[in-house]
């Protein structure tokens, strides 16, 4: 007699939802929508064997203020993860490292509060408002991330301007007005942050 061995079929793995919750450089500000940071960012996490939807929850303008404002209605039951990109728009405005911080706090909060995973992508602050500000505003992401457990990444732009973050080496991959980057420059940009993501994606797994 032959015995006939039957396995059961693994449940497929169900598709990951990310939030992308940010300012005009995760909306895409100034490029074709399949230029921008959520579309590349998607197609790249695909092709490495994700099975992932990117939400892009960014808007141009944004501030911390702004993203702590519409994060509770935007962490919605499909979201699996977070990704925050958020604080240029205070450093242009000057604003307050404090509030910054308390703002941030209160998105990751949030995020906890509902056992979500975070990323947490930083920026460094010019010298514009004095070495004081930069040095209070550089520690925000890197100390709440610790406090919060999140993943971190130091700075968004570390895909164009290598680890020595020098600006003048990016601008080939930037746009006219010099702050946001244009389609090569977010391919850069992604191809460093793609694999933070995957942890994240992991960290839902």
């Amino acid at each position: 007699m032959v015995a006939i061995l039957c396995i059961a079929a693994l449940p497929a793995m169900a598709e990951t939802t990310v939030l992308a919750l940010g300012d005009s450089l995760t909306q895409g500000y100034g490029l074709r929508q399949a230029d921008g940071f959520v579309p590349q960012l998607e197609g790249w996490l695909k092709a490495q064997g994700e099975d992932v939807r990117v939400i892009n929850g960014g808007v141009s303008g944004d501030t911390t203020r702004g993203g702590r404002a519409r994060v509770d209605w935007s962490l919605t039951p499909e979201v699996d993860a977070m990704i925050v990109t958020l604080g240029g728009n205070d450093i242009l405005r000057g604003t307050d490292p404090k509030a910054t911080r308390e703002n941030l706090d209160y998105i990751l909060d949030a995020a906890d509060a509902k056992g979500v995973p975070v990323l947490l992508i930083g920026l460094y602050a010019s010298r514009n408002y004095g070495d004081s500000f930069k040095q209070a505003f550089d520690a925000i992401h890197p100390e709440l991330a610790q406090e919060h457990g999140a993943l971190y990444e130091p700075n968004f732009f570390q895909g164009l301007a290598g680890d020595d973050g020098d600006p003048s080496v990016y601008r080939q991959w930037m746009q006219a007005d010099g702050i946001h980057p244009n389609a090569e420059g977010v391919k850069r940009i992604v191809a460093r942050i793609g694999p933070r993501v995957e942890e994240l994606i992991a960290r839902v797994k």
